[in-house]
């Protein structure tokens, strides 16, 4: 819909983020102001702020405090403001703004945010919103919404700039003039036949070096980088760090354009992959939004099902202890070094375990790596466990004597080699079972290498020292 532009930021204007005593002064501000009931004071507070600095302020405010202001500002930075906000936020004002107030921000958002937004709010906010768009609106909302989450058809924009190839280069800059309000990126226009067959994709710097009357289709770039509309969004985020785009152009099974995946879309992509990494590798199950506005019981179980799992799984490691109860009590001054034992060899599997998940995340390692990694894996880490060894056996001469010391190295050097190939390993294994290698990080692996620390620790000792006489108390 035709909009009136966003006011431009003043660049004298210092930015909040980063700085929670502007924020905290701004939020005063801001409530002083709705207790008069200026809203023009209040518009005035943001009206030459960036739009994701004024978000920043309001996210501290109550759900109707913020509705209040963001009715005070004008409509195109009331719909700029709204894309900053976190989901659940976005959903809570969702609720809190009347059918036409809601209706009015969703249609001046861009397609590919319009329609995220939609597929997170309820069903009946869903069926009250639509009947309030414009008939496009609804449509391209349905169409966007459709398509599998994941897949670049759920992260693309039908927002792009499109050419004919006999069109002359003059007349393309007219038209891209034209369209460029209601297009997200007008960079790189996309070339198509009548059947909508991506046929090329020229960029507004060629346009403009162009001679006027020189046609699109002699200097556009033919058989561009593209990507099928089932493709993983995380593929798609890669092809354009790959290849540098500022776009990438998206076909269905027949070739035609249906949408495109810009920059600060892939980024997105990035950021929301590295923070359910992040979640997996600590055992936490994704969120639905942020932490801060996460309710009490999303949280829990987020959190306890891998809790739970885990427990049965550190059972196993006070199993271990107990089939060698005898072996203790003859050697009270093994109990001493059982934590640090431990806990290198979880330590070491959490190390290799985060390399290959970023490794294999990246595309810098494959499967048909892992016999490759694995010889390596075995001689970094069995250096690194003669090097711990040596280190602790010092310690274990002074609280055992010479026996114990040589259980303790021994039993290092054993432990960060297997845990390292845990580590190394079970990315590998979750990947090639379609499981997310990132929930071999952490507590897992941990987990794992605890078990096989307690038995291989005991198993050496029970083996090597006398059973009838202690050691050491």
């Amino acid at each position: 819909m035709p909009d009136l532009p966003v006011p431009a930021p003043d660049p004298v204007a210092p930015s909040v983020a980063g700085d929670a005593a502007e924020v905290e002064r701004l939020r005063r501000s801001v409530r002083d102001r709705l207790k008069d009931g200026a809203p023009d004071a209040i518009a005035a507070l943001f009206i030459r702020r960036h739009p994701a600095d004024t978000a920043l302020v309001l996210d501290r405010l109550t759900t109707d405090e913020t509705c209040a202001v963001l009715r005070a500002l004008p409509p195109a930075l009331r719909s700029a403001v709204f894309g900053y906000f976190t989901d659940a936020c976005q959903g809570d004002l969702a609720r809190c703004l009347a059918r036409r107030e809601f209706a009015d921000l969703v249609s001046r958002m861009s397609a590919d945010e319009r329609a995220d937004l939609y597929n997170r709010l309820t069903e009946e906010q869903q069926r009250t919103l639509l009947p309030a768009l414009a008939q496009a609106e609804r449509e391209d909302i349905r169409r966007l919404a459709g398509y599998r989450r994941g897949t670049a058809g759920a992260v693309m924009t039908s927002e792009y700039a499109t050419l004919t190839p006999g069109v002359t280069a003059r007349d393309a800059i007219e038209q891209l003039r034209r369209e460029a309000p209601d297009k997200e990126t007008i960079y790189d226009a996309y070339v198509i036949d009548e059947d909508r067959r991506l046929l090329g994709v020229v960029s507004l710097r060629d346009l403009i070096m162009a001679e006027a009357e020189a046609r699109v289709a002699d200097f556009m770039v033919g058989n561009p980088i593209a990507a099928p509309v089932d493709t993983r969004s995380e593929e798609i985020a890669a092809r354009i760090a790959r290849y540098d785009l500022h776009s990438l152009p998206i076909i269905d099974g027949d070739g035609r354009l249906v949408g495109i995946v810009t920059q600060d879309d892939a980024m997105d992509v990035v950021e929301q992959e590295a923070t359910e990494d992040f979640h997996r590798s600590a055992t936490v199950l994704p969120l639905d939004g942020s932490v801060r506005h996460a309710r009490l019981h999303h949280l829990y179980r987020k959190r306890v099902s891998w809790l739970v799992l885990l427990v049965f799984g550190n059972l196993l490691s006070g199993a271990g202890i107990a089939l060698f109860e005898d072996t203790i009590a003859a050697h009270i001054t093994l109990v001493f070094f059982l934590p640090l034992l431990i806990a290198s060899g979880g330590n070491a599997g959490a190390q290799a375990s985060t390399l290959m998940v970023r490794a294999i995340a990246t595309g810098d390692v494959r499967m048909s790596d892992w016999s490759r990694m694995l010889g390596r894996e075995i001689v970094v880490a069995t250096a690194l466990g003669v090097t711990m060894a040596l280190t602790v056996s010092l310690i274990g001469v002074a609280r055992g004597g010479v026996a114990i010391a040589g259980v303790v190295a021994a039993t290092m050097v054993l432990v960060v080699l297997a845990g390292s190939l845990i580590g190394l390993s079970l990315p590998f294994i979750l990947n090639r079972l379609k499981l997310d290698p990132a929930t071999a990080s952490g507590p897992l692996v941990t987990s794992i290498a605890d078990v096989i620390g307690v038995v291989t620790y005991f198993a050496i000792a029970t083996a090597v020292l006398p059973l009838g006489t202690g050691a050491g108390g």
